[in-house]
This record gives structure tokens, C-alpha cells and sequence, in this order.
């Protein structure tokens, strides 16, 4: 991905909020308030969106176009939720207009709008000199969604609860092959979904430990995936694709995108691949190590 690049005083472009995948999604369990328990490997990529921040003495917060014009946003808009967030938390009185360049597509379960507002997070707090330690922005992280904490903590993790247990691990390197139809999925619908697996045998993070890169990427299953399928045909579709292809697919998170892990670095694919529908995205992409901004994550002066 980009380095984030100053343009001046508390400007920054290309700062970047990368996607990740779930490589094993297990339901071990509900709890009374009807939210699932949940073990994952999460596991950030090369592959992402980039937010733009201008620092401002207003106290308003904008989100932009590239142009630098104002958006007509909804109520939900994640990264003006992430600074107002950090803005009553700490009462800073400084502002920002914030752009965000879209590449990660929607209901896809790679993470898109979480990992934008926690780069919103960890920027604005450098931006804005507010301080907060990793423990406290995730605090607030939690409020805006399950899986934003993990993208503020900066590491691939063996994630639990619901989202909020974070254990960072390290992983072999590994190239990934995603594939995103067009078609979505709504999270909601396969947490309702009477025939949904709840009950998968909860493991330890030392039954992951020691295995070989092949085991670990082969290790269990998504039980989303089924109940995806029934939803959204074409989930099976881009698995059955990439099956073709001589690889071994599995669906990131609630989906609607796929994915299977691949021996070669070589990158050089047509941007539509053969048979696959038009309308289809295609990425190859390699996992990271750590989140691009963890520089920016312990605080520290950056203007």
C-alpha cells in the first residue's frame, strides 16, 4: 500500500485503511442479548482505501469530495462517527475535512468501512495531538463497530467474543486471491438465520500455534458461508470460479467476497480474468504484517 504522504501542517493524503479477511470464521455460541460469540483469524492486506485529512481550527468536521467540495452523507457516514467520536471524547476544538477514496467494494466482509473509521481514529488523534493511548481509542473504536478495535490495534490477531478479545499473532506470508460478485449480503440476515451453526467446539490459540503455513490456512471453516449461500447464489458461484482455477476458496466474514490463498508471487492477471461475470471484481493482493499507519499508532508527534 501507499506511504502516507504531508502536504502541509496537519495535511495528509493517501493514509491508508487497509482490508482484511477472516481466514476461519467460527460461531462457538449467543449470548443472552442475542449477539454471537465468534473465533477468527483476522488478517490484514496490501489492498485498501486512503483517507485524506486536512487539519482545521473550525470546529466542524466535512467529509469531501476529491475535489474538496461537500458530500451529502448519511447519518451513518463512519468516518465523520469516528471524529465526532475522538472530538467529545477528548474536547479538542479542532476540526478536519476528511476524503476517502473508495476501493474496497461494499458487503463484502473485508472490513471497508470499519477500517476506514479506525484510520480516521488513529490519524485525528496524531492530527490533533489528542493523546489517546491504543487502549482508549479502542474504547471509542468499539462504538462505531465489532471489527474497528482489531484495525485500531494494528496487527493480525485471533480475535474472540464479539470482536472484542484481540490477540496479536504473526503470520506466514501468504498471497490471496480475492473475488467480489456483485451481488451482497446483508450481515443482519445470516445472524437471524434460523439454520445458522452456533455451536462449533471453541479452540485455544495453541491449537493454532505450531501449525505449518499449508495447515494454518487450511484450518476450519466459515459458518456464515452456508447460510451466505442460500442468500446469495452467487457466493457459491465465485467459489466454484475460483475452484476452477485450482485453488481452495473460502468466504471472508458475512461476504459476499471469496477468497483462496496461492503459491505464486506472480501478479500477472487480466484486470477481468476468463469466465468470470462481468460486473465481478478480481484482486490479488499479499497479506501485511501490520497495519500501514502503526507508526501512528502509539502516540507520538506527527503534524
Amino acid at each position: 500500500m501507499k506511504q502516507p504522504q504531508r502536504i502541509a501542517q496537519g495535511h495528509w493524503c493517501d493514509l491508508a485503511a487497509p482490508a482484511k479477511i477472516n481466514t476461519f470464521l467460527h460461531v462457538i455460541g449467543k449470548r443472552g442479548d442475542g449477539m454471537h460469540l465468534l473465533q477468527s483469524i483476522f488478517m490484514m492486506l496490501d489492498w485498501g482505501d486512503y483517507v485524506d485529512i486536512e487539519v482545521t481550527n473550525a470546529s466542524c468536521i466535512a467529509r469531501t469530495d476529491h475535489a474538496n467540495t461537500a458530500l451529502q452523507l448519511p447519518a451513518n457516514d463512519l468516518c465523520v462517527q469516528a471524529a465526532t467520536l475522538l472530538q467529545q471524547a477528548t474536547g479538542t476544538t479542532l476540526g478536519a475535512r476528511i476524503a476517502l477514496h473508495k476501493h474496497l467494494p461494499a458487503q463484502a466482509g473485508l472490513g471497508g468501512g470499519s477500517s476506514d473509521a479506525a484510520t480516521c481514529l488513529l490519524a485525528l488523534n496524531q492530527l490533533w495531538h489528542t493523546g489517546l493511548n491504543t487502549d482508549q481509542l479502542c474504547s471509542l473504536a468499539v462504538q462505531l463497530g465489532a471489527d474497528v478495535p482489531f484495525f485500531v490495534r494494528g496487527h493480525n490477531a485471533f480475535v474472540q467474543g464479539i470482536g472484542e478479545h484481540i490477540t496479536p499473532i504473526d503470520l506466514p506470508q501468504t498471497h490471496v486471491w480475492v473475488i467480489k460478485p456483485q451481488a451482497g449480503v446483508a450481515t443482519p440476515d445470516l445472524f437471524r438465520a434460523p439454520d445458522l451453526t452456533r455451536n462449533t467446539p471453541a479452540i485455544s490459540l495453541s491449537a493454532l500455534q505450531g501449525l505449518t503455513p499449508q495447515a494454518l490456512w487450511a484450518y476450519g471453516h466459515n459458518d456464515l458461508q452456508p447460510v451466505a449461500q442460500q442468500l446469495c447464489p452467487d457466493v457459491a458461484s465465485a467459489c466454484d470460479w475460483l475452484t476452477r482455477q485450482g485453488l481452495v476458496p473460502r468466504m471472508s466474514g458475512s461476504g459476499s467476497a471469496v477468497f483462496a490463498h496461492f503459491s505464486t508471487s506472480d501478479f500477472n492477471t487480466q484486470a477481468q480474468p476468463e469466465g468470470l461475470p462481468s460486473g465481478w471484481l478480481s484482486h490479488k493482493c499479499k497479506n501485511l504484517r501490520k497495519h500501514p499507519l502503526a507508526d501512528w499508532i502509539s502516540p507520538k508527534s506527527v503534524g
